[in-house]
């Protein structure tokens, strides 16, 4: 069988890591073609991965017949227009979270999709994570009993950038970092959220408190589902310590833990009697295995017509989620989901 050919749509550090699976590291595919409205990263990635098709414009991409599937890594705003046009070519789609901008833009995404016989996964690489992955398989076989909460945390040590300080239109930790913590929730659940509350503060940039007062960098949020079971979320950014990502589960037999601080296990201890261990400091790091396994699985879903494990459902109830969060914090109340009643 002909490899699929992948053509990878924005090509900054989350667009690299896709491009370079698909340039080597993924079975049945093959990157055909890059799409980037920048020069430079152009550039860069096509010295770094020799690929033949270079395109500045991603509707040029999606008009080349040879194109096979798209791997939309762009900023939010754009996914909608990029899914459903490459929906209605016939271009199976893998997009990176958050999936758009609101539910509504997420409908439509799904929609074309189905319309056009199309596979569309969610960028949710924890799903594939192999510890993750083994926790998920105990809960399945009912190795802690029945689950009863589910506990999850990312924090990031990034500076914001500007543009996130408007949190009305960047969502904040709950949208650049929790969307994941909110997905494993849902996962490892087996239930939609019912509601959520969600508290926060500005605790690490107060030179922006003035002019951004609705400003968090750190949140919590307390969640119930459908079927009585609970959920906690922590997240933060700015926390300068390293990259830190964090799950339990509590089941009515036992306890699962997923994940670890220190980035390696080794540790040094000096004749000063201080216990060192390496930080882990990027989700890149962290997560590289969990890209790869991701990837692999969309074109399997294709190649074998099977439904995706990161589904347009999934990626619409992240972005739910996401919104009720938000006004949860905003509103300092109680956010209950009617819309399933």
């Amino acid at each position: 069988m002909a490899p699929i050919q992948v053509c990878v749509i924005g090509c900054g550090r989350a667009g690299m890591i896709h491009a370079r699976d698909y340039a080597g590291g993924v079975r049945g595919a093959r990157l055909y073609a890059i799409a980037d409205p920048s020069e430079q990263a152009r550039e860069n990635a096509q010295a770094e991965l020799g690929v033949e098709h270079v395109y500045a414009d991603w509707h040029e991409a999606i008009e080349n017949p040879k194109i096979d599937a798209v791997v939309v890594v762009t900023p939010t705003a754009m996914h909608r227009d990029i899914v459903v046009t490459a929906a209605e070519a016939g271009k199976h789609v893998f997009c990176e979270k958050p999936m758009a901008a609101s539910e509504a833009e997420c409908e439509e995404m799904i929609a074309a999709c189905d319309k056009n016989g199309t596979k569309l996964q969610l960028g949710f690489m924890r799903r594939f994570d192999e510890s993750l992955q083994h926790a998920r398989r105990a809960i399945d076989e009912g190795q802690i009993g029945d689950v009863v909460l589910v506990k999850s945390l990312t924090r990031g040590p990034s500076h914001p950038k500007p543009w996130m300080y408007n949190v009305r239109e960047s969502y904040g930790p709950i949208g650049e970092v929790n969307s994941h913590d909110l997905d494993t929730l849902r996962w490892f659940a087996g239930s939609e959220v019912r509601s959520i509350f969600a508290q926060g503060g500005n605790f690490r940039s107060p030179e922006v408190a003035d002019e951004f007062p609705e400003w968090y960098d750190t949140v919590t949020m307390s969640l119930t589902f459908d079927d009585g079971k609970l959920g906690l979320v922590d997240g933060a950014q700015y926390v300068q310590y390293g990259y830190d990502a964090r799950v339990e589960v509590l089941g009515t037999e036992g306890s699962i833990l997923v994940g670890q601080q220190p980035r390696e296990t080794f540790v040094v201890t000096g004749s000063d009697g201080q216990v060192r261990r390496p930080m882990n400091n990027s989700w890149t790091y962290l997560f590289r295995e969990a890209y790869q396994r991701e990837d692999q699985a969309f074109i399997d879903a294709i190649v074998r017509d099977e439904e995706p494990a990161a589904t347009g459902h999934d990626g619409l109830m992240a972005v739910r989620l996401v919104n009720m969060g938000l006004q949860s914090l905003l509103e300092n109340r109680v956010v209950v989901d009617d819309s399933r009643a």
